[in-house]
């Protein structure tokens, strides 16, 4: 699904072994004056303290690191909670986490993690190997936790804390993704009383008790989802005082807020949107290219693990003939210059060419191109041929046409969606538009035909590609699994498992590009593009912040918690008599930042962050 809207829409990167130093430097910000007719926002309210306001359009599937999978629920946990390994804010390569150093056997069976002696739960308890051990046994042993993030442990052996600085993983076989467990590790003293993991959402008993560099203390069900900073963690607090994460169901909206100052920061711009925003004062525009893919997905037939078929998917698109016939109809270009307008690249394999080690491109002779003529042939051998009327027929008389699972909250998908009523009638196909505030209920019954799909892709491939694996689909009918549009084909599968278990760089990114051959080749999945992140905030609330990666990257969705953990609050004017706003006069300001690692520990500068997985 997406997981912008379903990332899981998302969810899941090598490393190394410890970090003796990097060095990143933040973003310079700069603010122009603020005027008795201009006046600057009121970051800071009247006890003194400063907000920053993050807008966000999408809904929390779940508070419970076990079951969420969209990108906003999956920021919300990398900035509470800590996974053993972090991603380099430069270039994406392994950096200490709750470990600060981890080695394999050299049979590379068991793999052994120092776990530092600094890090407490907010609650002032300290985190410890045991806390790691109980998440990963939790996934191994329950089904309901593995919902998420199970492929990371499903090769998993056996997994003890000898003590509470030493965390070992035994595997079954070798496994490339040890230094990339994109797990949230949990305080087991808060999380074994738990009954049922497949219901609980945490969200009824605040503060969470995390060990990130926010503690979660309020949320409220599309409305919002606040932060403290956590002052214990072991990185160093926050400069905020205070997080938000607000919701607005329209994009207009939360651009109107942008500009009143009533939030810091908007994301998922529509190109007129930027247009506008970059000639505002104390705005800056930041477009980024981005690690997500924009797809078209089909329904192959929803069906869950114990064989069982369900949903109402249509049986047409069954037929690999009809899938490449709608692909060949969809103009790639078209998408990206009018609906994108430029702020996208052409898709085309499944990683997106930021992670260029992974990226593919398919052949001349296996690449599907816009070709209507093409498009009207494959049907017409499909057996759908035009009647006098000029629709398309199956054998059955009955005219061919097809729903599509759209958002209602992304203007991309309305847009494309328009093209392709176009674009297909003109083949004599039928397109249904389904604009919903929830895509999930019908995505994951398998009711749908067609569906807008797109996820966050992580520095290793593994999780975006284990959501097409069969041990992805779910259980029964009744359960939900980690599957995106229940994909289970068995070469893609062999692929998977022997990429899973390469160590070798080349060979397994060889491998990876032969899986996308593949995914490509079955016509279930057609990237259509991969958008830039096109995101604004405000200079005069935000002096300055980090992106990912620091030459020209993005601040929402990041491979860590970069962004917002970093950011640092423009100048407070005292003197205003404006209850603590900001004066906009930070001129030409750069905020270093310098990480060295010492002996297990960073020394933060002005840094600040915020996260993401799966969109």
């Amino acid at each position: 699904m997406d997981t912008t809207t379903v990332s899981r829409n998302a969810r899941p990167s090598p490393r190394i072994r410890t970090l003796l130093g990097v060095g990143a430097t933040a973003l310079a910000l700069t603010a122009g004056a603020a005027t008795p007719l201009n006046p600057a926002p009121q970051q800071a309210r009247a006890d003194g303290s400063r907000t920053l306001t993050v807008a966000v359009s999408q809904s929390v599937d779940s508070l419970s690191p076990f079951l969420a999978q969209r990108l906003v629920s999956t920021t919300v946990h990398r900035l509470i909670y800590e996974n053993l390994t972090n991603y380099d804010v430069k270039d994406n390569h392994a950096i200490p986490g709750l470990a600060t150093k981890w080695e394999p056997s050299p049979d590379k069976l068991t793999w052994t993690y120092t776990v530092r002696e600094n890090s407490k739960w907010s609650d002032g308890k300290q985190a410890t190997a045991e806390d790691a051990a109980w998440t990963f046994n939790t996934m191994m042993k329950d089904e309901g936790a593995a919902t998420a993030n199970g492929s990371f442990v499903a090769n998993f052996k056996k997994v003890t804390a000898p003590s509470p600085t030493k965390l070992v993983i035994e595997l079954k076989k070798p496994q490339a993704t040890m230094a990339a467990l994109d797990v949230p590790i949990l305080p087991r003293h808060e999380w074994e009383k738990v009954g049922d993991y497949s219901k609980f959402n945490n969200d009824k008993k605040f503060p969470v008790v995390g060990n990130g560099p926010f503690v979660l203390t309020d949320y409220k069900v599309d409305q919002y989802v606040k932060f403290k900073p956590n002052q214990k963690f072991w990185r160093g607090a926050p400069k905020f005082d205070e997080l938000v994460l607000k919701y607005y169901k329209d994009g207009d909206a939360a651009v109107a807020a942008l500009r009143k100052g009533e939030v810091s920061f908007a994301s998922n711009l529509t190109p007129a949107q930027a247009a506008s925003l970059a000639k505002a004062e104390n705005i800056k525009v930041n477009d980024a290219p981005g690690r997500r893919f924009y797809a078209l997905a089909t329904n192959p037939g929803a069906r869950s693990k114990d064989g069982k078929k369900f949903g109402d998917g249509h049986p047409a698109l069954l037929n690999p003939k009809v899938r490449q016939a709608l692909f060949a109809a969809t103009d790639r270009k078209t998408i990206i210059d009018k609906v994108f307008q430029g702020h996208a690249v052409e898709g085309e394999g499944y990683i997106p060419p930021r992670f260029a080690a992974y990226h593919w491109k398919p052949s001349e002779g296996q690449k599907i191109a816009y070709d209507p003529a093409k498009a009207a042939a494959l049907l017409d051998e499909a057996g759908y041929r035009k009647n006098g009327a000029g629709k398309r027929v199956g054998k059955d008389g009955k005219p061919l046409g097809f729903r599509i699972l759209c958002h209602a909250t992304d203007p991309n998908d309305k847009a494309i969606g328009k093209y392709m009523q176009e674009w297909w009638g003109d083949l004599g196909i039928g397109l249904k538009v389904d604009c919903l505030d929830n895509v999930s209920d019908p995505w994951l019954a398998g009711e749908y035909d067609l569906a807008f799909d797109g996820w966050s892709v992580n520095p290793d491939p593994d999780f975006v590609l284990s959501i097409h694996t069969c041990a992805a689909l779910p259980s029964t009918p009744k359960d939900t699994g980690a599957t995106d549009n229940f994909i289970c084909d068995k070469k893609f599968d062999e692929l998977y498992a022997k990429q899973t278990a390469e160590y070798d760089q080349a060979k397994r990114a060889d491998l990876v590009k032969q899986m996308q051959s593949r995914l490509y080749d079955t016509g279930y999945m057609n990237v259509m593009a991969y958008p830039n992140a096109v995101e604004a905030y405000r200079t005069d609330q935000i002096r300055a912040i980090t992106t990912m990666p620091e030459s020209g990257g993005n601040l929402w969705g990041q491979d860590g918690y970069w962004s917002w953990w970093s950011a640092v609050p423009a100048e407070v004017d005292d003197t205003s008599g404006g209850g603590g706003s900001s004066t906009g006069l930070v001129v030409g300001i750069v905020a270093a930042v310098v990480l060295a690692a010492g002996i297990g520990g960073f020394v933060a500068m002005r840094r600040r962050s915020t996260a993401e997985d799966r969109e």
